[in-house]
C-alpha cells in the first residue's frame, strides 16, 4: 500500500476508536488513596458461555504510560466485553505527569511532551490493583467469578498486562515479587509494548520505554525488572493479537516476545491480523475487535 494511503487509513482507524462517547461504569472502588488509583466495573450485560459466574476481564489501558491518556479512552472496549456476557475491572493507574525539557520537542517555549511512566508508582500500582482485585470485584461485581480471570491490556497496558501476569519471575529483589504465579487464566496482550530492548531499537512511542524506565542512565539497570520479554517463563496461558499494519507498535515487537518465550520454552499464540493497524483491536466496531473478545474467551471459558 502507499506510504500515503497507509497513513490515511491509520488515521481513520485511530478517529473511530476514539470517536466513541466514554462509558460510565456501574461501580467504582479504590485500591489505594491516589485518584489514579481507582478501578471501574462493568456488570456482564448478557449471559454467556456455559453458565454460571461470568468470567472477570481486567482491561489495562494504554497510551504510552503518559498523563493524557486514561482509562476513559477504553472504557466502550470495556463495555463492549460487558455486552459480550464478561465482567470487567478496567484499571487506572499513576502515569507519567512531568515535563521534559522542550528542546526540539515542537511543543512550544520552554515546554516538552508527558513523560512516559513514573518509576515505581505505575508498576506499584499494577501490583496493588491486580492484589486488591478479588476482594473488591467480589463485592462489585457478584456476578463475575474471580477464579476466572483474564488479564487483557492495550499497547502500553499490553506490557502491563505481561509484567503482571510475570511477578513470580521477577528478581528476587523485586518489591512486586510473588512467591507462586498470579492465579489467572491467561493474559491477551493487545498490540504489546512487550520486548524493551527492540521498542528502543524501533523508537516506539518517542522512546517511552526508556522514559518509563527513568531515562537512558537507568534503562539497562531496571530493565529485569520491567521487561516482558525477559520475565520469560511465565507458565500462564499468553495470547498476543496484533496488526500486521501497526505502525505504533510495530508487530516486530509482538514477533520477539514471542521468539524470547519460545526460546525459555513456552508457546505464546500469536494472532497477527491483516490490514489491522494499532487502534481498531480496542475499537467496538471494528472486525478486530471481535477477534480480541474471542480470544479471550478462549481462555476464560
Amino acid at each position: 500500500m502507499p506510504e500515503d494511503a497507509a497513513a490515511a487509513r491509520a488515521a481513520a482507524e485511530e478517529e473511530s476508536a476514539f470517536s466513541h462517547p466514554p462509558v460510565d461504569p456501574d461501580v467504582t472502588a479504590a485500591y489505594g488513596d491516589h485518584p489514579d488509583q481507582v478501578i471501574d466495573f462493568y456488570a456482564p450485560r448478557v449471559q454467556a458461555g456455559p453458565g454460571g459466574p461470568a468470567p472477570l476481564v481486567v482491561v489495562l489501558h494504554g497510551g504510552a504510560w503518559r498523563a493524557p491518556y486514561d482509562r476513559a479512552h477504553i472504557s466502550p472496549f470495556a463495555d463492549f466485553l460487558a455486552r459480550r456476557g464478561f465482567g470487567v475491572a478496567s484499571v487506572e493507574y499513576r502515569r507519567g505527569s512531568l515535563e521534559e525539557p522542550g528542546e526540539g520537542s515542537g511543543v512550544g517555549p520552554g515546554k516538552g511532551a508527558p513523560v512516559a511512566g513514573r518509576w515505581p508508582d505505575t508498576f506499584d500500582d499494577v501490583a496493588a490493583a491486580l492484589d486488591a482485585l478479588p476482594g473488591l470485584a467480589r463485592e462489585a461485581l457478584p456476578q463475575a467469578d474471580p477464579r476466572r480471570t483474564v488479564v487483557t491490556g492495550h499497547s502500553a497496558g499490553g506490557h502491563l498486562a505481561l509484567w503482571a501476569a510475570a511477578r513470580h519471575v521477577l528478581p528476587a529483589d523485586a518489591p512486586w515479587r510473588m512467591d507462586r504465579p498470579v492465579p489467572l487464566r491467561g493474559v491477551v496482550a493487545l498490540a504489546p509494548i512487550a520486548d524493551f530492548t527492540v521498542a528502543e531499537k524501533l523508537d516506539v512511542c518517542g522512546g517511552a520505554a526508556r522514559q518509563l524506565l527513568g531515562g537512558e542512565e537507568r534503562f539497562a539497570e531496571r530493565l529485569p525488572y520491567a521487561d516482558p520479554a525477559l520475565l520469560l517463563p511465565t507458565g500462564i496461558a499468553t495470547t498476543l493479537v496484533q496488526g500486521r499494519t501497526d505502525d505504533v507498535v510495530p508487530h516486530a515487537v509482538a514477533d520477539s516476545y514471542a521468539d524470547a518465550a519460545a526460546k525459555a520454552g513456552e508457546v505464546v499464540g500469536l494472532t497477527l491480523l491483516e490490514d489491522v493497524g494499532h487502534f481498531p483491536l480496542i475499537d467496538p466496531v471494528a472486525d478486530a475487535c471481535a477477534v480480541v473478545a474471542e480470544e479471550i474467551a478462549q481462555l476464560a471459558w
